[in-house]
């Protein structure tokens, strides 16, 4: 299963708002699901993602890694930025542009990276770029590998970063490198050294 276990989701409540005031990820979710008009079995068949799995994330005992957020968002036709949270995604018209300032960003952290998604209020974006801290400094730390059905850019912003992959050699990219490669590959990441590092990514979707 591609998720985090929860230990504290037990003392949480589905039902409560998180501490930005907006409605917790479990419930976003099964909201978006019953907007949709599927069930379980059917979102399940969408994403790709087990109707266990699901049914647990949307009862806050799981928390969804990145690779199994692409996937929700995939099976519902939307960015994950918008799942996560904020304000009605902007539709996708002519001169559009959004802002992300310094240090700012829609959080989303896993037991393995600290992510902020950048410019979230834009949706049916060909192109997600996201603000990463990666924490992970072993592959045990994941679930399982990542795949996406998309094309990635990364550059490293500041310390080292080890890209793991099942067809290539770990390949070790220090502050200022980058790499463009096709994530459909299984692929993940660590941090080396005392510092994590500190990594932009941009996912562009296979259209």
């Amino acid at each position: 299963m591609d998720v985090i276990d929860r230990p504290d989701a037990a003392a949480s409540s589905p039902s409560q708002s998180g501490a930005d005031g907006e409605l917790d990820l479990g419930v976003r979710l099964k909201n978006l699901r019953k907007r949709l008009g599927l069930t379980l079995q059917q979102a399940a068949d969408r994403t790709g993602v087990g109707v266990s799995t699901l049914s647990k994330i949307e009862r806050n005992e799981l928390s969804p890694t990145v690779t199994t957020l692409q996937k929700i968002a995939g099976g519902f036709d939307m960015d994950a930025a918008a799942i996560i949270g904020g304000p009605t995604p902007a539709l996708r018209v002519a001169g559009r542009r959004s802002v992300t300032r310094s240090g700012e960003g829609r959080p989303f952290p896993t037991g393995t990276c600290n992510n902020a998604w950048l410019c979230p209020d834009l949706t049916n974006k060909v192109m997600s770029p996201i603000m990463t801290t990666v924490a992970a400094r072993s592959l045990d730390a994941y679930p399982e590998w990542a795949k996406y059905d998309a094309e990635l850019f990364l550059h490293v912003l500041s310390g080292t970063l080890v890209v793991h992959s099942q067809i290539y050699e770990p390949l070790r990219l220090e502050a200022g490198d980058s790499m463009y490669y096709d994530a459909s590959t299984p692929h993940l990441w660590v941090s080396e050294g005392d510092e994590n590092a500190r990594v932009l990514w941009v996912y562009a979707k296979y259209q």
